[in-house]
C-alpha cells in the first residue's frame, strides 16, 4: 500500500495548497500536513521551506485557511509546509478530556512518560517529516529550510530553532508561550508528557534555551498583540526577553497595540514575517 496520498488540492495565487496523508513510524499512527506550493518559475528549480506550527487546538488546516500567508509566499517563492499539532486515532485513556492537553496540543516535545509515548512532535517535525519531503517531493529544498509557528506553535518553533540552529535558516513565532516553565499551559503539559523533573522541562522552554544557544545568524522575530488576553499569564514575552538580554541574542519583539490572539492578528502580520524569512533563505544560497 502506498503510504503517501494527496487528499485535496487547491489552486490560490498561482500555486496550489496540497493536503496529503502518510503513516507516521515516530508517532504510531496516521498523520496529515499541507504543503503550500508556490507558482513554478525556472529561475527557482527549488523551493525552500518555511514550516509553520500551529497552536492549541489546532490541526494542519488553520493556517493554510486563514492566515493569507500563500499570497506573500507565492511572491517570495517558499513552500509553506503545515503539520499536524499532535498524534491522532490513538484512542489514548485522557486524550480528549481537555482542550489544552492531548489531542491537538503536542507541544512539539517528546514524551517520556510511558502513557503519552507516542506524543513525540519534536521528533516528527525535526526529523520524520523533513525526510519524507525530501523523499516524496523533489521540488522542494529541504536543507534550505525556516521555521515559525503561533502560541503552542510558537513556543515549538522557538524551542525547536534554539536546538537545531544548523537546521533552520530563521525562526519567527506569533504570541508564542516562551516561558512554558512558569505558565498554566506549559505545567500541565509538561507534568504529563515529561514528568517530575524540572531539568526536563528545561529542554523544552525557550526562555532557557537562548541562553545556550549562541549562533543566530539573523534576530528572532516575535509578534505580540497588547490585547491577547492570554499575555501576562501563560505567554510571557519580556520573560524571554530579558533572557535574550542577558546573552546578546537578537530579538525583534513588536508589541502590537489592539490585537488579540486570533487569526486576524496573525494574516495582519503574515506577509512581514514570510519577507523575513525570505531574506534569511535566499542570503543563505549565496
Amino acid at each position: 500500500m502506498e503510504d503517501m496520498a494527496e487528499i485535496s488540492s487547491s489552486k490560490m495565487f498561482g500555486g496550489y495548497n496540497k493536503r496529503y496523508k502518510h503513516f507516521s513510524p515516530t508517532l504510531g499512527c496516521s498523520m496529515t500536513f499541507h504543503i503550500y506550493f508556490p507558482p513554478s518559475v525556472q529561475s527557482t528549480p527549488k523551493f525552500p521551506v518555511l514550516y509553520w506550527l500551529s497552536g492549541l487546538t489546532c490541526s494542519d488546516e488553520n493556517f493554510i485557511i486563514k492566515s493569507g500567508a500563500q499570497r506573500a509566499a507565492s511572491l517570495e517563492g517558499i513552500a509553506l509546509v503545515a503539520p499536524d499539532t499532535s498524534p491522532r486515532g490513538l484512542n489514548v485513556e485522557g486524550e480528549t478530556d481537555s482542550w489544552d492537553f492531548g489531542i491537538g496540543a503536542g507541544f512539539y516535545l517528546n514524551a517520556t512518560q510511558e502513557k503519552w509515548k507516542n506524543w513525540r512532535m519534536y521528533d516528527y517535525v525535526v526529523k520524520e517529516l523533513p525526510k519524507v519531503l525530501s523523499e516524496k517531493f523533489p521540488q522542494l529544498d529541504v536543507p534550505c529550510a525556516s521555521i515559525s509557528g503561533h502560541s503552542m506553535g510558537g513556543h515549538g518553533a522557538l524551542t525547536i530553532y534554539l536546538k537545531n540552529p544548523d537546521q533552520y535558516k530563521s525562526v519567527s513565532a506569533f504570541a508564542p508561550i516562551v516561558n512554558p516553565i512558569n505558565c498554566g499551559w506549559g505545567q500541565k503539559a509538561f507534568s504529563n508528557y515529561l514528568g517530575s523533573n524540572k531539568s526536563d522541562w528545561e529542554e523544552y522552554d525557550a526562555t532557557y534555551l537562548v541562553v545556550k544557544c549562541n549562533k543566530f545568524s539573523v534576530p528572532i522575530l516575535i509578534d505580540q498583540g497588547v490585547d491577547d488576553k492570554f499575555l501576562h499569564d501563560q505567554l510571557l514575552p519580556h520573560n524571554f526577553e530579558e533572557a535574550c538580554k542577558s546573552v546578546n541574542a537578537p530579538l525583534q519583539l513588536r508589541l502590537q497595540p489592539g490585537y488579540d490572539h486570533s487569526y486576524f492578528f496573525i494574516a495582519t502580520f503574515i506577509d512581514d514575517h514570510i519577507r523575513h524569512h525570505a531574506q534569511a533563505l535566499k542570503t543563505s544560497k549565496i
